[in-house]
């Protein structure tokens, strides 16, 4: 029997008054109407890191901080990751980049993918967390979601005010298309790390 792949999906903001919940929940919401994995949402907020200050990489020694171990215990139990970002000045926000370097040897060979929004969809943030992703070894889908333009106007709080429901079908198709290749890359590598 193959086990269903265990996803984390990591809300990458941590702001009182971050955008982040609505499409993690929407995104949520779209992996539990499927049955080829297991999700369970990670929210930064409650990993209160300080800025990387360890002597180095988990790769080359342990860390000390404790919240930083209960960050590495807390990922290194996942197969793969969805990743909800918010686009700060064309990249991702700095408590998603300070999460991301506080683990090494847990994101290793693991796929992941993205949420992005903003102005371009968060599409400049989620090619940042691309590169991010290779140097931790880690393996990106071709496809992610992105709210962008007139569909991320529409349903901000700030200004549209609609739910997510009225530009779902604008998501769908990209949702369906990462969720797919993630589940088909989490299987991959777990296969292949299960013969090292």
């Amino acid at each position: 029997m193959t086990t269903k792949p265990r996803i984390a999906l990591i809300i990458g903001s941590t702001r009182p008054t971050r955008f982040a919940d609505v499409p993690a929940q929407w995104m949520l919401k779209q992996t539990q109407a499927r049955n080829d994995m297991e999700v369970e949402v990670v929210d930064l907020r409650d990993h209160p890191m300080p800025f990387f200050d360890e002597a180095a990489s988990n790769l080359w020694a342990p860390s000390e901080n404790p919240e930083a171990v209960r960050w590495q215990q807390t990922i290194g139990k996942f197969d793969g990751f969805i990743f909800v970002v918010a686009e700060y000045n064309h990249s991702i926000t700095g408590v998603l980049k300070n999460a991301l370097d506080q683990a090494y040897k847990e994101w290793n060979r693991k796929p992941f993918t993205a949420i992005g929004y903003g102005g371009t969809g968060g599409a400049r943030a989620v090619e940042h967390l691309r590169g991010i992703g290779v140097e931790l070894q880690m393996v990106s889908t071709k496809s992610a979601v992105h709210i962008g333009g007139g569909d991320f106007m529409a349903i901000h709080p700030y200004f549209g005010k609609q739910s997510i429901e009225s530009i779902e079908a604008n998501l769908l198709p990209s949702a369906t298309a990462a969720l797919d290749e993630l589940v088909w890359w989490a299987k991959a590598t777990i296969a292949a790390r299960a013969t090292v």
